[in-house]
């Protein structure tokens, strides 16, 4: 596994007078009911993550769960309460805030719901503001934007003003901006939420064709679990500022760490996500033909249940286990 590059301990972020005197006071780990009691807002409430280099970890949760928060936390624009939050080693809570707006200058990337972009500014411009605030000459940071520009699939736009653009373009603009100083993590609020579903697919997948190339380390706040399925290699579910499970998609639906989980994720397609070796039973000798044990079960399921008997599962050309059309049908339609 890579190294960290956030790590996140036990975080608190409470809304009120003197916060910290309160938790110090409760120990450092109040219950819902004290906080509550004496007229704290929970914001977060003791959250630990680790996000390591190359990664997208997707935080999920309704309106109110505390995850914009967290990132914000994460990148210190707003100040936890109490806890520890390193990147790259060094501890942001003791880090000044001249320090941070280096931070962010150089090695920070961010893109949220809302574009923000200069009205007034060319695409070109929009893109090449980040490199203006560290002071890089003209030339350099609008030739820099140009290939930015072609990057985020904007190319003959450089001279077009925001208002000339469609809403998924203007977010292209957004997340090109975000990538002007080459940032070593990239935080995105909800950045497609306020596209029509078309042009939310599409920027879906133009953010994947950008992370096979960029390898960013990545986290990525959505509300909506296809996307999150789509993009993540982990997802962290939060629920009243609360981390309540952190992995695999496949794991939160596999195997649930809370009840909320197991209810937040009660409606996902399972047969798009499951994979056939998470499915599979031992080996049998009477088993005939074979499937790919990583494919995922919707792939493959027409083939299993038209099967006479159980089929072969096969790993890197070795036969790992078996799986029968019971199994099947039991994957596709358990929530029915």
């Amino acid at each position: 596994m890579t190294q960290a590059k956030i790590i996140c301990r036990n975080v608190w972020k409470l809304y009120g007078p003197e916060p910290k005197k309160f938790l110090t006071a409760h120990g450092g780990n109040p219950s819902v009911a004290a906080v509550k009691e004496a007229g704290y807002i929970p914001a977060v409430r003791d959250a630990s993550l680790e996000v390591h280099e190359g990664e997208i970890v997707v935080l999920m949760g309704l309106s109110g769960s505390g995850k914009s928060t967290l990132v914000r936390c994460l990148s210190r624009l707003i100040d936890a309460t109490a806890g520890h939050v390193e990147f790259d080693g060094q501890d942001l809570l003791a880090t000044s805030d001249k320090e941070m707006i280096e931070l962010r200058r150089h090695k920070m990337g961010m893109v949220f719901q809302h574009f923000a972009l200069f009205p007034h500014r060319t695409v070109a411009e929009n893109v090449a503001f980040p490199l203006e605030v560290q002071g890089v000459d003209h030339e350099t940071r609008m030739a820099k934007a140009l290939e930015i520009i072609d990057l985020v699939g904007l190319h003959g736009r450089g001279d077009y003003y925001p208002r000339e653009l469609s809403g998924g373009q203007q977010q292209r603009v957004g997340i090109g901006r975000s990538l002007a100083v080459e940032p070593d993590v990239w935080f995105l609020d909800e950045p497609f939420s306020a596209l029509d579903p078309l042009i939310r697919r599409e920027m879906q997948d133009e953010f994947m064709r950008l992370q096979s190339t960029l390898q960013k380390t990545i986290v990525f706040i959505t509300h909506d679990f296809d996307e999150a399925i789509r993009l993540a290699d982990r997802i962290a579910i939060m629920h009243d500022g609360v981390i309540e499970q952190l992995g695999t998609a496949e794991e939160l639906i596999t195997n649930p760490a809370t009840d909320y989980v197991a209810a937040f994720t009660k409606d996902v397609p399972r047969s798009k996500l499951l994979r056939i070796q998470t499915l599979m039973g031992p080996a049998d000798d009477d088993a005939e033909g074979e499937v790919d044990g990583a494919a995922k079960v919707a792939a493959v399921a027409r083939q299993i249940l038209n099967a006479p008997g159980p089929v072969r599962v096969v790993k890197d050309g070795q036969v790992v286990g078996s799986i029968n059309g019971t199994q099947v049908a039991n994957a596709l339609f358990e929530n029915d």
